[in-house]
């Protein structure tokens, strides 16, 4: 019997997660976009052609991601873009399900509560984790931007729904989301929640939460509203999106490199 040692390696490479650490600032920034995306897509809807503003959003959403997808490491900006691209599309997606097919939040709620129980299992199935700190694959990417995209979906329904359809206003919604998303907040720093599952849990809602506050600022006062306005609470928000993305990027603090080390030898007899 002979010995081959010839040896099939696979050099060490650093991996780069593609998206950014989970610092306070990515909750705030995470939070903010909802909000914009929000009622710049209300303002779209009232001041352009739904089907037009759709299209165009939808076109952009698609570059963006093409975009992302095609770099290598996490950058900042391009990630976040596509975060707010995702907030616009993702609202619109749910509203013109109860616009113009007349489908109840209700209804929409629970069909985005199992479009996304499907994509974990799916992507579970295939990646055996839901971990967004190895994020550095192709397809795990593909995975968590439709993730995102569904949460922000689900989102625009369920806080909808508390704000108009169980009677609770955009305010009192806004709070109970910020109690809620406290819920996995303090399990994991407590009582040592599951990572993987708090983060979803909080990063779905964020989505309500924001958009309650952001709908709160920018609906006038008979719909009890503080009658800002939609298109002028959407450029603040972007404004302080651009600052915080902006500082993000000069000092680096949301970006960490992964080393995904592998080596493995083969020998034949």
């Amino acid at each position: 019997m002979i010995k081959n040692l010839s040896h099939t390696k696979y050099e060490a490479k650093p991996s780069f997660n593609k998206v950014p650490e989970i610092t306070l600032f990515f909750w705030i920034i995470k939070i903010l976009t909802t909000g914009m995306g929000e009622v710049t897509s209300d303002y779209f809807a009232k001041n352009f052609d739904p089907i037009i503003a759709v299209a165009i959003t939808g076109l952009c959403l698609l570059v963006a991601l093409a975009v992302q997808l095609s770099i290598r490491r996490y950058v900042a900006w391009i990630y976040w873009l596509n975060v707010i691209m995702v907030s616009i599309f993702g609202t619109m997606a749910a509203d013109v399900l109860h616009v113009a097919f007349g489908i109840s939040y209700l209804v929409s709620t629970t069909f985005f509560v199992f479009v996304l129980i499907i994509i974990f299992v799916t992507w579970y199935a295939s990646e055996k984790t839901l971990s967004i700190h190895s994020i550095f694959t192709r397809r795990r990417e593909l995975f968590y931007w439709t993730t995102v995209l569904t949460t922000f979906a689900l989102g625009t329904a369920a806080g909808d729904m508390t704000a108009t359809t169980m009677d609770l206003g955009y305010f009192f919604s806004g709070v109970m989301f910020a109690l809620v998303f406290a819920i996995p907040a303090i399990g994991y720093w407590k009582f040592g929640l599951n990572e993987i599952f708090a983060f979803w849990f909080a990063y779905i809602v964020t989505r309500p939460l924001g958009a309650s506050f952001a709908d709160w600022m920018g609906v006038p006062t008979s719909r009890s509203g503080l009658g800002i306005g939609t298109g002028t609470v959407s450029l603040v928000l972007t404004v302080i999106i651009f600052c915080l993305v902006g500082y993000m990027t000069l000092t680096r603090k949301d970006i960490k490199e992964i080393e995904d080390i592998e080596s493995k030898t083969v020998s034949d007899f």
